[in-house]
This record gives C-alpha cells, structure tokens and sequence, in this order.
C-alpha cells in the first residue's frame, strides 16, 4: 500500500472512479484514479462515491476505532497483542504508530478528494451538483473533526488556543501546499462548523443513512458544538435532528437487535459506513477483537471466528448490569461454558472475557457491522448535556429518561428532580452517554472534554505499566499529555513545520 503526504493528496487531487448511483460503494483498493480530472457533473458524481468508499477501507475505520475507542475506561484487554492497538489501550503512545499513520493518511486523502469538488462546484449549480458540494463539504468537516479529536486536546482546555492539525482548504496554491503547520483547535472547529453550516444548507435530498444529508450535518454540528463548549447551540442542532422526523429511536427486540441489521433499513441511524456482506473483513474486522462465536451466534473461545481481546470492562459490566432488565446488557455475551463465565488467563489477575457484539453477526455474518457514527440516541444525550449545563435540568432529565425507557426501565428508575440524591443533572446524563454509547468511540472523549479522569481498576494490559503488574489501577488525568496521540514521525519528516505532541 503506497503511503501519502498531504502535499501528494493536494497535488494528486486523489479523485475515483466508478458509477455515480448514490447506493453502491466501491472496493477502495480498486477505486482511486490519481490523474482523472473533473470536467462535467457525472465525474462529480463519481469522484464523491469514491471518497465515500475511502470510509470503507481498514486504514480508516479500523484503525479510527482503536484510536478512539481502546483508551477508555469501558473495555479491557486480556493480552498483549503484537498490534500496536495495545500502546493506544495502555496509553504508551510512540510517535510511528501504524494506526495513527493509518488514519492520518486516510483522513487526509478523503479531504484532498473532497476539496477537487468543492472547489469545482459553484454554489449556484443546479440542486443535484449542490448536494453533491454539501456532502464533499460533510466529509471534509468529519476528517478535520475526527482529526483534530485524536491529535488535537479537548477545545475547552485552553479554549481552542492548543495546537490542532493541519487545515486542508480548497483553493491553497502551490507555495503553500510546501508546508502547512498545525492549526489551533479552535481554527479547526472553526472550519468544521464553517463546513458543516454550508454543507446542510446545500442539501436538499434524504439519501440512505450511509451518505450525507442535511440532518447528517446538522447532527455532527451538535456534537461539535458540545465538544466546543457551545450548549445553546449544541441543544439547538440536536433538537433539529430529532424533530426532523427523519429518524426514530427503536424500541424493544428491535433495539436489542440494532447493530445486526443493515443500516439502510435502521430508522435509528443518521450515518453509517455502510459495509455489504461481500466486505466481510473477517479477522481483520473490527468485531473480531470484540468477539468470537460459531455461526449461530453463540460465544466459542478466541480463534473461532476472531481474536477477541478485547473485552467490555469489570468496571462497565458492573454498572449496565446493576439493573437486569436493562436492554443494553444485550449488548455484551459473556463466554461461558456450561453456565461459567470464561478467564483470559494470559494475565494475573486473569480477565473476564466478557464478549462485546456491537460490531457483529450484522445480517446473520459474524465479523459483519457498519460501524454507526452518528444516531438518534445521541442527539437526545447531546441535547440533555446541554441542557444540564445550562440549567435546564427538567429538559435534560426528560432526555435521558426516554432513553431509560426504551432501555426497559421505568417505576423508580427513571429519574426526576426529586430523586437525583447526591447526584446532579449532569451527573446522569454522562452515566447515561456511558451505558448508551458504550464501545462506540465516545467515552474517552466525553471524560476528558468534561475536565474528569479516565480510572481504571479492574483487570486488564493496563496493569502491565505498573510495578508489580498485578496492581490494576491506572488514572489518566484530563490535562495529561496521553490523552492526545503523537503526530506520525513520517509526516513531520516530510514537513518540518508541523510540530510534535509532548
């Protein structure tokens, strides 16, 4: 696989090739023309398929998940893996990191190819060439963002002034695509709500869950607009999204069962990346980490169908499992045998292998999930912190309480006013993103931002930073340089004005 610069990806415009029908994506290994120039509306069409099948490739999505996933406090690794997955769960972050390299290198890509066509496309065009602009200008919005989460400190530390990642526009001439340096967080989040406003004001066509529209844009403006610090805002997009009446929280059988069904037919989901039974990445999937099991779906020991490693937390299966009735237990399988539960003995203390199903047995194939990005239950969470935080602690209850309810809880669980005891409003909103949003991408992100640590205490590869390696504690504060990953060493060699993380 050859390695891109961002000064390549300017210079390449890395636009694809394929048919422009809006519900097929394209093998990215296959579908990128590096010399093909855009000349008339059906190479639009075609080069926005192509970036969207970027989405698809392993560089991005596997790698994106590790590093925005395994450094929270909800999942625990059972072994050392020779991947380097275990330094971003351990917080032993090294500056060649494959997966940083990875993601850097898709990210970047994806913004090149959707810069060609914002560029080319006049506001003015025809309402089909204007989506087409608004759903490039979404993906350079989703890039910067998730970039700027992964390399970037939290916007409300230092209030956006900490270095952020290099910002690719449209338009930049040649002198300057010879060196780009880091931007402040806050100049990122700055063109990403830049982006992201043009972007929804552009489209006019519901397309399925795996493309942009106008409410995709509007929901990842609200939760930019969170993790800016932005409440009024924040609630205002949210609540946009969940009055559009383009989506519905799924209720039931139909929610336990929510991460096994295409996401075109998934009245929950805003945005997806979309995966057919034909990309089944077997081993190299996401799910396989989590998971292993026979085709039934029943859990089998690591090596049946995946690695499975990585297992939901002591910590997080204690608390989803305080109320029993509460659907998203539905969510972890633990491996057992005749009804006892397994160890992942490769450690001391040995850890519980509870196997997490998220990202698998989508459509009855067990390594098979779309990983969701955005969805509904979110916008009610993003809503509800906002809330909380600006005083409105009714509002942001009521959010969370029609999430509990879907969950299968009612009577005295539901909480009101009354019944929070030493607890605020905010206190239950985050317990509520952490048992709703769990294994999705979210938790480290929502501790840190919100200035509290990430704590572990329960067994894991964590323990191995320890002396003695039994002791399973680990604390990493908010303000600690690891909460952000170094910037790949090979892209400060091809551009000495980017700057490295402490």
């Amino acid at each position: 696989m050859r390695k891109y610069s961002i000064h390549k990806l300017l210079m390449m415009g890395v636009l694809t090739l394929g048919s422009v029908s809006c519900e097929k994506y394209y093998d990215p290994t296959t579908s990128i023309d590096e010399e093909k120039a855009l000349t008339n509306a059906e190479d639009v069409g075609t080069a926005t398929v192509g970036t969207y099948a970027v989405l698809l490739n392993a560089a991005y999505v596997r790698s994106v998940h590790f590093l925005m996933e395994y450094p929270s406090d909800e999942v625990s690794q059972g072994q050392s893996s020779g991947d380097d997955l275990t330094r971003a769960y351990r917080y032993t972050h090294i500056n060649t990191s494959g997966h940083c390299t990875n993601f850097w290198g898709q990210a970047y890509k994806v913004i090149a190819a959707a810069n060609k066509i914002i560029a080319y496309v006049p506001n003015e065009s025809s309402a089909a060439m204007r989506q087409l602009k608004g759903e490039n200008l979404y993906l350079r919005a989703m890039m910067h963002f998730n970039l700027v989460r992964v390399f970037g400190k939290p916007y409300t530390q230092g209030n956006g002034e900490n270095p952020g990642v290099p910002l690719l526009k449209d338009g930049l001439s040649e002198e300057q695509i010879n060196g780009i340096s880091r931007s402040s967080v806050k100049e990122v989040y700055d063109l990403v709500i830049s982006d992201l406003t043009q972007a929804y004001e552009l489209m006019s066509e519901n397309k399925s869950n795996s493309f942009a529209s106008k409410e995709v844009a509007q929901a990842l403006l609200s939760r930019v607009y969170l993790y800016k610090g932005d409440n009024e805002n924040a609630a205002k997009y949210a609540d946009l999204v969940i009055k559009s009446g383009r989506y519905r929280l799924v209720q039931g059988g139909e929610y336990s069962g929510y991460f096994k069904t295409a996401p075109a037919g998934n009245p929950e989901t805003i945005f997806a990346i979309r995966h057919t039974k034909v990309q089944d990445r077997g081993f190299s999937a996401i799910g396989s980490m989590y998971f292993s099991s026979d085709i039934s779906g029943k859990p089998q020991g690591q090596g049946a169908s995946g690695w499975a490693e990585i297992y939901a937390s002591q910590k997080y299966f204690d608390f989803v499992g305080k109320n029993t009735e509460d659907l998203r237990n539905s969510f972890i399988s633990p491996y057992e045998i005749d009804g006892k539960l397994q160890y992942n003995t490769k450690l001391s203390p040995a850890t519980p292998m509870y196997y997490v199903n998220k990202y698998s047995l989508q459509e009855g194939v067990i390594n098979l999930s779309s990983p969701v990005y955005l969805r509904l239950a979110e916008m009610y969470l993003i809503r509800a912190e906002a809330n909380a935080k600006l005083g409105k602690t009714a509002l942001a209850l009521e959010d969370v309480n029609v999430l509990r309810q879907r969950a299968g809880l009612s009577g005295n669980k539901l909480y009101t006013s009354a019944n929070l005891g030493s607890k605020t409003a905010l206190d239950v909103v985050m317990e509520e993103r952490w048992l709703e949003l769990a294994f999705e991408g979210h938790r480290a992100y929502d501790l840190f931002r919100n200035n509290l640590p990430m704590e572990r205490n329960y067994p894991g590869t964590h323990s191995l930073n320890n002396v003695p390696t039994t002791n399973i504690t680990q604390k990493v504060l908010p303000t600690d340089p690891r909460v952000v990953f170094f910037i790949p060493q090979a892209e400060i060699d091809r551009n000495p004005k980017l700057t490295q993380n402490p």
